[in-house]
């Protein structure tokens, strides 16, 4: 696992901030405030992606059906793969709530 490269105050700030956030609403407002929309979609493009990767879906399909790049498609099964573990951990919870 590599999440030492992410360690530091100002992220341990960032986290802390969105860690406070106590609903989807207030995300909505944080997220708007603190970054673009196009930055806030690709997040959850490669969400999605995760999210059908492991669902078994083709590259082709998630292309077709998210609009990323394949290229996009293969980091996240990358990180899916060899990452810190972090789609499997929050794919299962959000799973857990439905």
């Amino acid at each position: 696992m590599q999440i030492d490269k992410l360690r530091g105050e100002e992220l341990n700030y960032l986290f802390d901030a969105i860690l406070s956030l106590k609903d989807r609403e207030e995300c909505y407002r944080f997220f708007d405030d603190i970054a673009t929309m196009g930055e806030v979609q690709s997040l959850a493009q490669r969400l999605q992606v995760a999210k059908m990767l492991t669902e078994g879906y083709t590259y082709k399909t998630i292309e077709k059906e998210t609009k990323a790049s394949t290229a996009t498609i293969s980091r996240v099964r990358r990180c899916i793969d060899y990452g810190s573990e972090g789609y499997k951990m929050v794919l299962e919870r959000t799973l857990e709530k439905k």
